[in-house]
């Protein structure tokens, strides 16, 4: 093959191996967002098929607005609860009825732990620490979240998995292998297991703050 002929095929090569680089990204966001999309409306199709009979809207704006109506619906419930009347009158709903149902308290607390809402959560409290899961000795460490203490000296660490932060592993190490970092942020600790270790070297070369213990 001629040098002319590798030249072409070349930028052939090229381009096309930048073109998918660019689109690659984008399609994969892109048919992300689509299956949420399409996964949200599934569920909230009764509500969009009133809203289509009752007044004529095209479906895709029926949508729209049930997911608007049902976050002003959030609200309104989440304000309710915070007053002392409606905390009051939540708290005696869910013991003497939605406490009985099978497997609501575990779904509730699964929830609370993912979203932050409970005080044991690792995403409210937001512990970083650097694990050494082989020894100090094997230089290969993962960055986890402390979700437990333990009296005979052992740590509970959440090890998150890429790309998706809500997965991952959990480890009982000894206190000598788990190294505190407070000062990574826990949302930025995040961003990198989203983006699969991209951005890690910005998070583990941050200054490392004095630690009492």
């Amino acid at each position: 093959m001629s040098s002319g002929s590798n030249r072409i095929w070349f930028f052939i090569r090229k381009s096309l191996l930048g073109g998918l680089v660019i689109l690659l990204p984008v399609s994969i966001i892109a048919f992300f967002f689509k299956w949420i999309y399409d996964a949200a409306t599934g569920l909230i199709a009764p509500f969009t098929s009133v809203f289509v009979r009752t007044f004529g809207l095209p479906r895709f704006a029926a949508d729209w607005l049930v997911v608007a109506v049902l976050v002003v619906f959030c609200f309104l419930i989440g304000m309710l609860v915070s007053t002392r009347f409606g905390g009051w009158f939540w708290q005696r709903l869910e013991a003497s009825t939605l406490a009985l149902l099978p497997g609501y308290r575990l779904v509730k607390e699964i929830t609370m732990q993912l979203f932050g809402g409970s005080q044991d959560s690792p995403f409210h409290r937001g512990e970083v620490a650097l694990i050494w899961l082989y020894g100090r000795q094997v230089p290969t460490t993962v960055l986890g979240l402390i979700t437990s203490r333990h009296d005979n000296g052992l740590f509970t660490v959440f090890v998150p998995t890429g790309p998706n932060p809500t997965s991952g592993f959990i480890y009982h190490v000894h206190e000598e292998l788990v190294e505190r970092r407070p000062d990574i942020p826990i949302e930025q600790m995040m961003k990198s297991v989203v983006a699969c270790g991209a951005g890690s070297a910005a998070v583990l070369k941050k200054k490392k703050l004095k630690v009492e213990s």
